[in-house]
């Protein structure tokens, strides 16, 4: 590997560090209904775990309520007892045809454990990246470089940490205010 091949794999980990922490700030709700809360259960079809998202449309009716609408009513239960095993804090309302779930309004508490909980999520993308330029640096130490040449290395990865915790910083404080808006 030479020394621009270092600089743009190390550009593209941080990258996937970044969307990866996108990922995960989805998976912290702010009270609002979103279907990719429902994405890691499983409904037991015909003795096969098989995804939600396959057996149901999902859909959001009103800011604070999933519906789900199984393409065969025959497996309605079956989803509830997916929804209740998944321990989602969610509990399922079964009219017959259709599942609706209603997200809880948060209470002050659960705000500010979720702003805890997102810090901590930025803390280790921030931790990942760190990583990737150490990474980075001992590669670019490998090819035993000119020492000015290695110098100028080092300062670009670390302009790129500086470029992607700035990136991170700035998530962490779009998501807090969306947590902490009532």
């Amino acid at each position: 590997m030479d020394y621009e091949e270092i600089l743009i794999n190390c550009e593209t980990r941080m990258e996937e560090a970044l969307e990866a922490l996108d990922k995960r700030f989805l998976n912290v709700r702010a009270g609002r209904a979103n279907a990719s809360m429902l994405d890691g259960i499983m409904v037991e079809y015909y003795g096969v775990p098989t995804p939600l998202k396959q057996l149901a449309n999902i859909s959001v009716p009103e800011a604070r309520q999933l519906s789900i609408k199984p393409f065969d009513k025959g497996i309605l239960g079956d989803i509830e007892k997916a929804i209740f095993e998944a321990n989602i804090g969610l509990t399922p309302n079964n009219n017959g045809e259709v599942i609706f779930l209603v997200i809880p309004a948060l209470t002050e508490d659960r705000r500010k454990e979720l702003v805890k909980q997102v810090k901590q999520i930025a803390e280790e993308g921030k931790i990942a990246l760190r990583n990737i330029r150490q990474d980075a640096n001992g590669d670019i130490k490998k090819l035993k470089l000119p020492e000015d040449v290695e110098k100028n290395g080092n300062e670009e990865v670390q302009e790129l940490i500086g470029k992607f915790n700035k990136l991170i910083e700035e998530k962490l404080k779009v998501k807090e205010q969306e947590l902490m808006t009532i």
